[in-house]
């Protein structure tokens, strides 16, 4: 019996041909839970590479007061 696994998730940003950044922080939002934080690259799909940058850019747009640190 052989056991089938769930589809790929391919990189959101691989197929877009683009970088995480903080000045674009409604799409941040998408990888932030109800809570604040960081959404994980198993459940996103993100690749290695992207989830770090992307972790940075987050940080960085919590600094500049674009996203919020905790949400209520």
């Amino acid at each position: 019996m052989e056991i089938k696994k769930g589809a790929k998730k391919s990189c959101y940003f691989c197929d877009r041909g683009k970088e995480p950044s903080y000045k674009d922080y409604e799409e941040l939002a998408r990888f932030i839970s109800e809570r604040g934080k960081i959404i994980g690259r198993r459940q996103t799909g993100v690749c290695f590479k992207h989830q770090r940058i992307l972790a940075r850019e987050i940080k960085r747009a919590r600094q500049l007061a674009l996203l919020p640190y905790l949400i209520t």
